[in-house]
């Protein structure tokens, strides 16, 4: 039963732009089925002179948007090693929203002020290809963008998609605050503080020492807004990395809220209840920000939900659903890659129970153990075969690749809380350990985590 659980893996393509990738998983698809609409030309004629009746009529007035109420950051969501005291300005949202004289929303007062606000960010990764004649691994490049909510004394806290810094060997920040072309002052290196896949969610952090002062003096922090309160038919702008050039901007409406769209990434099956949007979301928009009409962060962008054969529907995370778990993964500690020989290891064997799986055998979504290492620290903290693992640290894991690249920043020898669901008298009891990591040596590395 359980070898069928991981079957649904999602393939990737690349599109080269001007000697770079842009990572855009084809697999990515709603599908939903078109609806074909019936009548015949007289009757669209009709149509078309009763709309160019009504359009006509209202050409002299503008398009307002409404006020909202907004928050300027995460409030008490935040600890105080993250909430620090700092220099970076906040962007102040705007008191007036379009101009009633006309016809044309104008926007540029919304971009001046929160561009400096969101980043390009880069993943240099590697992509397992299997061939007729075996597997092997290439580098890859992909492109995506991300928000900054936070700075302490130390660092720049910028909050993405997962899916933009998953399975990165190393990851590049570019403040794009002058809007001119990018130099190498202003591509930061940056590292993962927490990720959440189940929500698409991801925070890093750049190191403030490493940031140019004249960078610094221009970057601000986005004000939060309260996507609870948008209303269908408010306008709406999207600031992001489209396809790797730079950061653009794209406006338009709500089209939808609360609209529930599930996708499969890596096997796994997610649903969100998402934002909906007319505003272009193209890939490398991921992690970028969608502002209200006085440039307040009211969502988080994502390729990830977008149909491929489907247009003007683009898709944002609601902040207000997701501030908690930002402001967790934002008081998490910020870790780098460890060296091979370093890693640590738990000493098991396990393959995914997808939310599919999960549903359909009464399962906790996350890693079932079907192997444990004699003398490992799994063995050793009492994990059994059969249980199934869904947090190490803190973070929820939802598959077993998820479980090896977390480990992927924890050395051999540190102590780290894992959670597993073990089943009891027909019903899984959740259980939370203290595993001191073993090292490669210790368990004889393979393919066991």
């Amino acid at each position: 039963m359980y070898d069928e659980i991981n079957n649904n893996a999602g393939s990737g393509s690349y599109y080269n732009t001007n000697g770079g990738y842009v990572h855009y998983d084809s697999s990515e698809h709603l599908n939903q089925p078109k609806k074909k609409k019936t009548g015949g030309f007289k009757k669209t004629v009709a149509k078309c002179l009763v709309l160019a009746l009504v359009f006509g009529s209202a050409s002299s007035m503008a398009f307002m948007g409404t006020n909202y109420i907004g928050k300027q950051m995460f409030g008490d969501k935040v600890t105080t090693e993250n909430a620090g005291s700092s220099n970076t300005e906040t962007v102040t949202p705007t008191t007036t929203v379009a101009n009633a004289g006309s016809d044309v929303y104008d926007v540029s007062d919304i971009v001046q002020n929160c561009m400096p606000s969101v980043v390009s960010i880069t993943n240099v990764g590697t992509m397992e290809f299997r061939t007729f004649f075996g597997t092997y691994e290439q580098e890859s490049q992909s492109s995506g963008s991300g928000i900054i909510i936070g700075r302490n004394d130390s660092e720049i806290v910028i909050v993405t998609n997962n899916h933009v810094v998953s399975g990165a060997k190393e990851i590049s920040v570019y403040f794009n605050s002058d809007g001119e072309d990018a130099d190498e002052d202003n591509v930061i290196s940056a590292k993962v503080k927490g990720t959440d896949p189940g929500k698409d969610l991801a925070v890093i952090a750049v190191q403030v020492k490493d940031i140019p002062k004249e960078t610094l003096d221009m970057i601000k922090i986005a004000a939060i807004g309260d996507s609870s309160t948008m209303e269908v038919g408010e306008p709406v702008v999207a600031i992001g990395n489209a396809y790797g050039y730079g950061l653009s901007v794209t406006s338009g409406i709500v089209s939808a809220l609360n609209r529930e769209v599930s996708v499969t990434s890596d096997g796994n099956t997610i649903t969100n209840r998402l934002i909906q949007t007319d505003a272009a979301i193209n890939p490398g928009n991921s992690g970028g920000a969608l502002l209200n009409s006085k440039g307040e962060l009211i969502g988080i962008n994502s390729v990830k939900f977008i149909s491929e054969d489907v247009e003007g529907m683009g898709y944002a995370i609601p902040i207000s659903d997701v501030e908690s778990i930002i402001g967790d993964l934002m008081n998490k500690v910020t870790r780098d890659r460890v060296r091979e020989e370093d890693k640590g290891y738990l000493g098991l064997n396990g393959v995914d129970v997808t939310s599919d799986a999960s549903q359909s055998y009464g399962m906790p979504e996350g890693v079932y153990i079907n192997t444990i290492t004699e003398g490992g620290a799994a063995d050793q903290a009492g994990i059994q075969k059969g249980d199934i693992l869904t947090k190490l640290d803190g973070t929820r894991i939802t598959g077993y690749q998820q479980l090896r690249d977390t480990l992927g920043y924890y050395s051999a020898g540190e102590t780290i809380s894992v959670t597993i669901q073990r089943l009891e008298d027909a019903e899984y009891v959740e259980k939370v350990l203290d595993i001191t990591l073993s090292s490669g040596a210790q368990i004889g590395v393979g393919n066991e985590e």
